[in-house]
């Protein structure tokens, strides 16, 4: 089942018209949010970053979209789909509702969430051999938009094609300047002896919830030095450890890139830190 704009329905029975904005003009936000057990991790930061985001692009919040409200919303749903004592991938969309062509007639909005199963109730590190390249036919603008999680993602939908067709897990995406800002599904960390960087928000990658996670993370241990900065595609193939980062998957180490091969003893370590803290409730 699904939850529409606050209904329960089928799967088969939930549909969207033709002109919903969403599907017409990518006028439209989601959060991918992973629960384990009913625990929703990062709530605070999934909901906090959707709220920002619709302010950002002139949504009208609507009044009852407290934290308890959607939380509840979200419960609902996975305990209807029978899924209470798994892990579940969610996801929340909020698309605008008005009428109009590229303006809308006013900035109301619904929302829809689907919930389907995961496989592992904890974060794992998968040791399989994960392969990346450079995604350069197209770049994505280093600005405020680019951070947010809309349904304009025809960018990575292309570089995900390129992947597919040329043999490689995944694909690193650049802005015009040509850094490098993140992988096709999430985050990029590069290691470096004692240094671990991540591209700042202002290179235009997206605002992570794990990225949020691991930046505190990092923050408290004392050994690393931990940056926010852009990261060139020279650096890659001088880097110790590359790790890519999303809520779902949790880290994701990159194993090889051109003729550069990588370890991964600080992604795994990373790693049993961050499950600890979702052991402990976030």
């Amino acid at each position: 089942m699904i939850n529409s704009n606050g209904i329960l329905l089928e799967n088969d029975k939930a549909h969207f018209h033709i002109d919903n904005r969403g599907y017409a003009y990518g006028d439209a936000l989601f959060e991918t949010i992973r629960v384990n057990a009913k625990q929703i991790l990062f709530w605070e930061d999934h909901y906090f970053r959707l709220m920002a985001s619709m302010r950002i692009l002139r949504m009208e919040i609507p009044m009852q979209f407290t934290p308890e409200f959607l939380e509840q919303e979200i419960l609902n749903l996975i305990e209807r789909n029978h899924l209470s004592d798994a892990s579940v991938r969610v996801k929340l969309m909020v698309h605008r509702v008005a009428k109009g062509l590229y303006t809308p007639t006013s900035n109301e909005v619904a929302y829809a969430i689907t919930a389907s199963h995961l496989p592992s109730n904890f974060y794992t590190i998968n040791d399989t051999p994960y392969e990346v390249s450079l995604f350069k036919d197209h770049y994505i603008a280093a600005d405020l938009i680019s951070t947010l999680k809309t349904n304009n993602k025809v960018v990575n939908v292309l570089a995900g094609i390129f992947a597919k067709e040329n043999g490689f897990d995944n694909c690193l995406l650049m802005n015009a300047n040509k850094m490098i800002i993140e992988a096709l599904n999430g985050n990029l960390f590069l290691v470096k002896g004692k240094v671990i960087k991540t591209p700042p928000i202002s290179d235009g990658c997206l605002k992570g919830v794990l990225r949020t996670q691991l930046l505190r993370i990092l923050k408290n241990i004392s050994e690393y030095e931990v940056q926010e900065a852009s990261i060139s595609p020279f650096e890659l193939q001088k880097a110790d450890e590359l790790f890519i980062t999303n809520v779902i998957q949790g880290i994701q180490p990159i194993h090889k890139f051109r003729k550069k091969e990588y370890n991964n003893a600080t992604s795994k370590r990373v790693l049993g830190i961050l499950n600890t803290k979702v052991r402990l409730g976030n």
